[in-house]
């Protein structure tokens, strides 16, 4: 089976002045934590200054090749404590609206709370990131509609449960039961896919993200990327998040911080099996593996 994957048709989503022309090339979405419990260990949280660390470090993205940056204030690792509506907008809102002021990015807010979605909109965000898709907050869709926002819909299992926690490795999911994968991931994101249009928000402004790290285990995570033309067949753009995840870590038994060309692998076959936006915390090397990658499969 040839899984390099060919090009559709040229669609594109315009957000700001910014043309996203799919199949055209890969895009990079910069991960800007501002949290106290990443997983990664690159919260922001936790700086005397955020505001001040958070521009430098966007614009330290955005100098090596970032397309958007994904601004999240609640850590999704395996097995985190929620944090409230409250807490979430004193940790990204005041980051966004410098973000807005002192640069023209593309922003998604990554949240799953639709008062926190219409805040961080309001404040300046472009995009809605749902690792839930749009399944956690019956408003959030509409919220999103509302503000003809796009979407990035996200599949996701996540059982606390299910997890088990290693002290240098982290978190990672077992146990988890799915019959057949990748049916199964395909039509619970079609159920993402339902909820947004019966809110109004139409094909054009849909990203799928299938989920890498949340409710599967190491094995169906590395299966999953392998397969990843799957869910491209769908239709839709797809996002990649598989930046320095634990199944990387329990694969190459690396911490976070050694995890750098286990990401550039998965950033590599991701794009090689059709991924139009990757999410990553080392943008630098990415945008490279991404641009060497382009040369060899978009031609």
């Amino acid at each position: 089976m040839n899984k390099t994957f060919t090009p559709r048709l040229a669609q594109s989503l315009t957000v700001r002045q910014f043309d996203f022309q799919w199949g055209a090339r890969t895009y990079i979405m910069g991960i800007l934590n501002v949290t106290p419990d990443s997983f990664s260990g690159d919260g922001l949280a936790r700086a005397d200054d955020r505001v001040g660390a958070a521009l430098i470090r966007a614009r330290e993205m955005l100098d090596a090749g970032a397309d958007i940056l994904d601004v999240g204030g609640e850590s999704t690792r395996p097995g985190a404590d929620p944090v409230s509506v409250e807490e979430e907008m004193r940790r990204v809102l005041p980051i966004i609206q410098a973000l807005r002021t002192e640069t023209d990015a593309v922003i998604s807010i990554d949240t799953s709370k639709a008062a926190v979605a219409q805040a961080a909109l309001a404040a300046g965000a472009d995009i809605v990131n749902d690792v839930w898709g749009l399944r956690a907050d019956p408003d959030l869709a509409q919220v999103a509609a509302d503000a003809h926002a796009p979407v990035i819909l996200m599949h996701n299992r996540s059982q606390r449960d299910h997890v088990q926690i290693d002290a240098a490795l982290g978190g990672r999911y077992v146990g988890m039961g799915y019959d057949h994968l990748i049916a199964e991931i395909k039509r619970e994101l079609e159920i993402s896919i339902g909820l947004a249009h019966r809110a109004g928000i139409s094909d054009t402004h849909i990203i799928l993200d299938p989920g890498i790290g949340f409710g599967k285990t190491v094995e169906q995570n590395l299966e999953l990327i392998d397969r990843l033309d799957e869910i491209k067949a769908m239709g839709y753009p797809v996002l990649l998040g598989a930046s320095r995840k634990s199944f990387i870590g329990y694969t190459l038994n690396l911490p976070p911080e050694q995890r750098v060309e286990g990401t550039a692998a998965t950033t590599a076959i991701g794009i090689a099996r059709g991924a139009d936006i990757i999410r990553v915390h080392d943008v630098h090397i990415n945008a490279r593996v991404a641009r060497m990658t382009d040369a060899i499969v978009r031609r």
